[in-house]
């Protein structure tokens, strides 16, 4: 029987400790989380219930946060400046039932949602940081490219609602879609000139950032995948699947803008993948052109009435400010309405 080599059962062995060690520091680390939240939150009920007492509290409270910052300082250093106490106030006032209040984020995290005024929103990204596990500098990101404008510009009041309620859920193939698209991680600058070869690898070299902007249940499959018709090669920039949509997702990226022949292409993607790359029990394909530019007649005028599957959207190289984000979703918006009215007189006739 062969002796065991000691180093590879040093390194088994010390593997096993790490886990051990790893896990503990973990549940360590949310055990402290959860009760300095709990924490925060009870000097916040103090704040404000000392404020109920009457307008003249209310007035001297402005007055004597200063001097609470300078003793629990003093005692208790860091972490209760004037702002932080502010923020346990505000933090109470948002969440006004402990048991609301998700154990599994941190402080910071909830810092950075108070921020967020609109009700439906800060509750969609209290359930995404959750369910996706999102650090707070993703957290931030995404509230900054205004995920959930984006993802609500698709859905109706309804949809809305459950958006906030349980977070992103992909089953419709326009569950996936947002328009634009904030791709400011892949370091180019929009007065680059680059290729869309260039802007291909750049997301490649940046797949796990890209992951997250394309959403939940992403897996990617492959880069130009080749498909063969009748001795002539077309080439799809970006191949993905969905597993909660249970579909392939085609991705073809132009710089400039779109046109009328970018969206039958796809379209030939489409039919090619539904027909020969798509498995019994699985749904249909989608395709998403991401352009620079594009005029949404063209889009209204080139695909079906009933379009299901294929979208076009526009991509952002930098992350726009919020006044610049709104601006973008209200037009889509706009232009949605638009499409649906349209839709109304032409059955109507």
């Amino acid at each position: 029987m062969a002796e065991a080599d000691p180093v590879n059962v040093t390194h088994q062995i010390y593997n096993q400790i790490r886990e051990i060690l790893t896990k503990a520091r973990s549940r360590v680390y949310q055990s402290i989380n959860s009760e300095m939240v709990t924490s925060y939150w009870a000097i916040g009920r103090v704040l404000v219930e000392e404020e109920q007492k009457g307008e003249e509290r209310a007035s001297y409270g402005k007055k004597i946060i200063p001097d609470l910052s300078r003793r629990l300082t003093q005692e208790f250093g860091k972490g209760f400046d004037a702002s932080n106490l502010w923020n346990m106030r505000a933090f109470y006032m948002a969440y006004p039932i402990l048991d609301a209040v998700r154990r599994e984020l941190s402080w910071t995290h909830y810092r950075i949602l108070l921020r967020v005024e609109k009700y439906e929103a800060r509750a969609f990204y209290e359930n995404e940081a959750v369910n996706e596990k999102w650090s707070t500098r993703e957290l931030e990101r995404q509230i900054a490219s205004l995920l959930f404008e984006r993802l609500a510009l698709f859905r109706d009041k309804q949809g809305i609602l459950e958006l906030a309620r349980k977070g992103q859920e992909n089953r419709l193939p326009s569950d996936l879609v947002k328009d634009p698209y904030v791709l400011e991680f892949v370091g180019l600058r929009r007065e680059d000139r680059f290729l869309e070869k260039e802007l291909e690898q750049a997301l490649i070299n940046r797949l796990k950032d890209f992951l997250l902007e394309l959403g939940k249940g992403f897996a990617f499959m492959a880069r130009q995948q080749r498909i063969s018709l009748d001795g002539k090669h077309f080439y799809i920039d970006l191949v993905f699947y969905n597993r909660l949509t249970r579909s392939f997702v085609l991705i073809d990226l132009k710089v400039g803008e779109l046109t009328h022949q970018d969206i039958g292409q796809m379209q030939m993607y489409v039919n090619y993948y539904q027909r020969e790359m798509t498995n019994p029990g699985e749904n249909p394909p989608i395709g998403i052109i991401l352009c620079s530019e594009k005029r949404d007649a063209v889009v209204r005028f080139t695909l079906p009435e009933d379009n299901k599957q294929i979208f076009a959207s526009r991509y952002k190289l930098y992350l726009p400010s919020e006044e610049e984000l709104v601006s973008e979703i209200r037009r889509e918006r706009q232009l949605i309405e638009l499409r649906k009215t349209d839709g109304e007189v032409i059955r109507n006739e």
